[in-house]
This record gives structure tokens, sequence and C-alpha cells, in this order.
């Protein structure tokens, strides 16, 4: 619906069919193979199996998930699933969507059900995917759907998302399965960019809005401190019985990584009043995002440290940078991408050797895709997809993981 909005995505482009899994999954479960993978993680559409939201189940969408992970199976790759990756079926928009705290009930309804269905098939599972751009993106600047553009939105939201993750990760334990439930966050470290104490404190609350929200919420069974700053009247104290609710055991946290910040004080910025400061001095993506790998070292040491070593994967890490025309090449050169995850798969490892409980990581993305509010316009994939055909071809970064995986890592060096 939001994608069908005039004006809301780049070019009006649509994800009707985007790069068509729907129908290529037999082609890109064979391409998976070809590069080695073991394991593949995707997200599963709640309004593919409930159209409504609720009630009545589509029985097709439950089959097509079936289905791909028997192949996934069937090929030695491990599926890695995540219930929710921002597409809310409309009818519960209509409802209030995530400012409605009943959303909550209706997720854990819908977790119970692919639990059912498929959870003697999957291992590991995230609730969520990156629930702080469901709230800033959807709620408070409006970039995704809903659409909506009101700050003071936001610790409702956020609140109500936690909740619904507690929820799921209650109806998971209450089937016994044997495999792993989790939560996936987007983290970005944040660096002041002076020492003045204005810029220091816009640090701390840009940590909390960005970093701590959802974390310690669940890890820690705390809200950081610094969000009453940020929200001041709008801010919400959580019950106690609500706090129990999100603050469950979970297996692992998944970790998106892309991009740092560089933070100065900003009083006209709400609710965080943060500005961020560009740094030309580094390579930066199509997105506009800077190339730092050190701050993915820095991010897996700080959740190692504060919520005492957890088992972490990271689920998400790439970049999009403008491909060359395909024409009738095989390969698709793209240097700056093999380059961008060399660099970060050393950080990785250097994490890995100062003792992070790093157990996976997960490229973004294998497909070039839909892009979200950037549509077609961003390649973020290892295979390249021609929007018109379809046809996959494989870049020289899907040969560079290719050789990373057959080497267990030596290839980075």
């Amino acid at each position: 619906m939001f994608s069908h909005t005039p004006g809301r995505i780049r070019n009006n482009d649509t994800g009707d069919i985007a790069c068509d899994h729907y129908h290529r999954w037999r082609e890109d479960v064979a391409l998976m193979r070809e590069l080695g993978l073991n394991s593949y993680r995707f997200s599963i559409s709640w309004s593919r199996i409930f159209p409504e939201g609720r009630g009545a189940i589509n029985r097709k969408g439950i089959d097509f998930y079936s289905a791909l992970i028997d192949a996934l199976l069937a090929n030695g790759i491990a599926p890695n699933a995540t219930l929710y990756h921002w597409d809310l079926p409309a009818a519960l928009d209509a409802r209030g969507g995530w400012l409605n705290r009943d959303i909550a009930g209706w997720f854990g309804e819908y977790a119970f059900t692919m639990f059912r269905a498929l959870g003697d098939r999957i291992p590991m599972w995230a609730t969520l995917n990156e629930p702080w751009v469901v709230m800033d993106a959807g709620y408070v600047h409006g970039m995704h759907a809903p659409g909506h553009r009101d700050w003071r939105e936001a610790p409702r939201v956020a609140h109500n998302l936690l909740l619904a993750h507690g929820t799921a990760v209650q109806a998971y334990r209450a089937e016994s399965l044997s495999g792993r439930i989790g939560i996936v966050v987007n983290l970005e470290p944040k660096y002041p960019a002076s020492d003045s104490e204005a810029d220091m404190a816009a640090t701390a609350r840009a940590d909390a809005y960005f970093n701590r929200q959802f974390l310690d919420p669940i890890l820690l069974g705390e809200t950081p401190e610094e969000l009453r700053d940020v929200y001041g009247p709008e801010f919400l104290e959580p019950s106690p019985s609500d706090r129990a609710l999100i603050h469950q055991p979970i297996d692992f946290i998944g970790i998106n990584y892309y991009k740092r910040a560089v933070v100065r004080d900003d009083p006209h910025a709400m609710p965080v009043r943060e500005g961020h400061v560009p740094q030309p001095q580094h390579l930066h993506t199509e997105f506009g995002w800077e190339v730092y790998p050190p701050g993915l070292t820095r991010t897996l040491h700080w959740v190692s440290q504060r919520y005492d070593n957890p088992p972490i994967y990271i689920t998400e890490n790439g970049a999009a940078f403008a491909d060359p025309p395909q024409a009738t090449r095989d390969v698709v050169d793209d240097p700056q991408r093999v380059d961008y995850l060399r660099s970060h798969l050393r950080a990785a490892a250097e994490a890995i050797a100062s003792g992070v409980d790093l157990r996976g990581y997960y490229v973004w993305s294998l497909l070039d895709n839909f892009e979200w509010s950037e549509g077609y316009s961003k390649r973020f994939g290892i295979v390249h997809v021609d929007f018109e055909t379809l046809k996959r071809t494989p870049k020289r970064s899907a040969h560079f993981y290719r050789d990373v995986i057959q080497s267990n890592g030596a290839a980075i060096d």
C-alpha cells in the first residue's frame, strides 16, 4: 500500500515483483549451494500468512516457506528465519499498527502459527528485524510505512515492539522447540565530534536512542536513563509485568552493521537533539554511508562487554555501490564491494581474536533487491539482478565470498 502511494518510493518503484524470489527460489537455492553458503537468512511476510493480520491463514504462504525450507535443508543450508521485517498487514495498520498495544498479542498469534508450522525445521529464529528502523523511519521521519512524522509516537511504538518481541519469545518457549530465538538490531557506534560537554551529552543521548533503547530492556531489564531526557513528558515508564515480559532470556543477538556516526549537539533536531558531522576523508557508499570497518570491531566489543558476552551473529553487513552495466559479461566487477567485505570480515576476525563470541556472518545481501524507499536505485547484492529479465549474475564479490567460505576465512588475508 505504501509503495503504491505516489511519491513515497524513488521513481515510484514498487515491490510487486522485485527479484521474484517467490517464483525463482529453486534457482536461488542452487546459487546458494554454488557459493557454499551453509545458512540462509530470510524474512517471513506476516501479510503473506495472515492477509488480514489475524484470523484466516493463507495456506499458500505457509506452503511457499515450507518448500523453501525443505530445499535449503536438502542442500545443507540451515534456515535462519526472521518473523518481522517491516511489512505490517494493512488491516492491522488500520487498527493503529505499532501504536496499538494489542499488536503484541496479534504478533504472538502470528509467531505461534509459524513456530507450529515450521519450527521443527528452522534451527534459528529472530523476532524482529531492526525495531529501531520500524520506529524511527516509520513513525518519526516517515520514510517507511506507515509514513508518520511525529517523534512523540516513538516511545509508544518502541514499547509495543518490545512487548511483541517478548510475546513471541514466550510463544517459542511454550512449544519446547530445540532451536534458538533472538532479535536482530541495527547498531551504530556513536563518536563525539568534540570533547565539549554539549557534544558528549548529545552522543550519550544518541547512543541510548539508537543502540540501547531495545537491547537494554531485553538483556538488562532496564530502560536507558537518557531516554527520559530524549522524550521528556512523552517518556513511557514500563510496568513491572511489562519489564518481565520483555526481559526474558534469548539465545543470540543479531547485529546489522553498516556505519558509524560522529555526533554533535543540535538543539533543533528532535527528539534526540543530535547532528551528524560528515567525514569526507573516507569512502562513502551510494547511500552516503561512511565506510568505517573499525566501527564494527568496536560495536562487537561493546555488545560483548555490556551484555556479558552473549552469542552474536552479524546478520547484515554490506554496501550499495554503483555496479557497472552488465552487458553480456558473465561476471560483474564490483571491486569496492569486495574491498568492503574483506575489510569488515577482518574487523570481525579481530573481535573474535579478542574473545567476542561471534558465531556467524551474513552478507547483505545475496541478491540486488527492492531497497524500501530507494526502490531499485541502490544495489547491495553480491549477485546482480537484471530487473527487466530477472537474470542472476554473480558479481566478483560473490566469488570472493565463496572463496572466504571455502577457505574458512583465510581468503580475507
